[in-house]
């Protein structure tokens, strides 16, 4: 992208006014905002730290005077972090953050066929939606948390941001312990070693169980038809390696071996029907069953980078950035419909100006709401819903205190 693509972009299109209101909760400045880090990537990589401002005005004037490539969003520290220097040592620390979770594509290479490395497809996406869907549902029944939020990050993955009140307030060790927990599936390196989640030998808590119940539903499109991940020797032997039975698995082998031409379906049946020949009920069958739950597992299980969500200092891109790569922007996505998320249909910033040039004379430029002429809108305004809904319980949480001190 060109500065001046940039600049026009962030004079126009870029929906200060709203990330105002979801970082902040309120419409009036609360320390949410105006004790917010942010940080911004300069051309030539120059980084700035700790910037701060009081307004959302303040905000869209120093991101037009800097014209970065991009700016992050940081912890509420316990002073204004533009005042970092003049504060005393240890007077100067993260109090409340959202809780984040990022997933990269990056870490499904082991298990994809389709693209590697930076590259990502609507095929591929699958992984992807598969992880929301377990994430949003499993965060919501076991944490109780409401307001999340879901950001394309502009090339091959996704953010979360929880704006709970609890979320926010999370200590370090409190992030560090509830990632854990969430935590099934490494990426990258780690990624291929065997599960070990189960309570017993048999029996997965409830929470996982719950997960494999909508990945079943979910894996033989995506794992068995479309990437066709065990068709080749190296996809079926690293299938036989998480099969605890070594007579099955030397019945399988001497199979494919046999006939290569096999699909991963077939593959499947075939490892199914070797489970079903156990007596119902039997120690085998209970083990194989288990193994197959936990290849699901394996296979469609977020792959989460444990680091981020793990400290309240760590900063992430802000939603509506645009990737340098792709020129593509980070978009809030609806969890709802993340299967009809196509990543390749997202509105790129040369798109967008293009959409405005077309309008001709009949736009002056108005500097707040150009992006409601634009295909940016519909994720504008999603990112609005989500902030009006934090208002709103910010608002009941107030009444509520008004009520019990008026008890009192």
């Amino acid at each position: 992208m060109t500065s001046e693509v940039m600049l026009t972009f962030y004079r126009r299109l870029y929906p200060f006014k709203s990330i105002f209101n979801w970082l902040n909760h309120e419409h009036a400045p609360t320390q949410l905002f105006t004790h917010r880090e942010f940080a911004f990537t300069l051309q030539g990589d120059v980084y700035l730290r700790y910037n701060s401002f009081n307004t959302a005005e303040e905000l869209k004037k120093q991101v037009c005077q800097l014209n970065p490539t991009r700016f992050e969003i940081g912890p509420v520290y316990s002073a204004r972090p533009k005042d970092k220097k003049t504060v005393r040592p240890g007077k100067f620390t993260p109090l409340q953050r959202e809780l984040v979770f990022d997933i990269d594509m990056t870490d499904y290479d082991p298990v994809r066929t389709c693209c590697s490395g930076a590259d990502i497809c609507r095929r591929c996406w699958a992984f992807i939606s598969a992880a929301v869907q377990v994430l949003h549902a499993a965060i919501r029944e076991q944490f109780g948390y409401e307001h999340l939020l879901w950001v394309y990050s502009g090339r091959r993955g996704i953010h979360l941001w929880i704006s709970d009140k609890e979320a926010m307030e999370l200590t370090d060790d409190q992030r560090r312990a509830l990632v854990g927990w969430m935590t099934v599936v490494k990426g990258g390196n780690e990624a291929s070693k065997k599960l070990n989640v189960r309570l017993n030998a048999r029996s997965l808590p409830p929470a996982l169980q719950a997960a494999v119940d909508r990945l079943r539903i979910i894996f033989p499109d995506l794992v068995l038809s479309d990437q066709n991940l065990f068709a080749s020797t190296e996809g079926y032997e690293a299938l036989l390696e998480q099969i605890p039975d070594p007579a099955v698995v030397s019945k399988l082998r001497q199979q494919w071996q046999n006939d290569p031409s096999r699909s991963s379906e077939d593959k499947w049946v075939n490892f199914k029907k070797e489970v079903s020949k156990y007596e119902r009920g039997s120690a085998q069958r209970a083990t194989l069953t288990a193994a197959m739950e936990d290849i699901i597992l394996h296979y469609t299980y977020p792959r989460i980078d444990a680091e981020v969500s793990k400290h309240r200092n760590h900063l992430l891109k802000a939603p509506f950035c645009v990737h340098p790569k792709t020129g593509r922007v980070c978009v809030p996505v609806d969890p709802d419909r993340i299967e009809e998320f196509d990543p390749e249909s997202v509105p790129t910033v040369s798109q967008l100006l293009r959409e405005l040039d077309a309008l001709g004379g009949k736009t002056e430029p108005s500097s707040e709401t150009d992006w409601e002429k634009t295909s940016l809108k519909p994720y504008v305004d999603m990112l609005d819903k989500h902030a009006l809904r934090l208002m709103e319980q910010v608002r009941l949480d107030k009444r509520g205190k008004g009520l019990c001190s008026g008890a009192l």
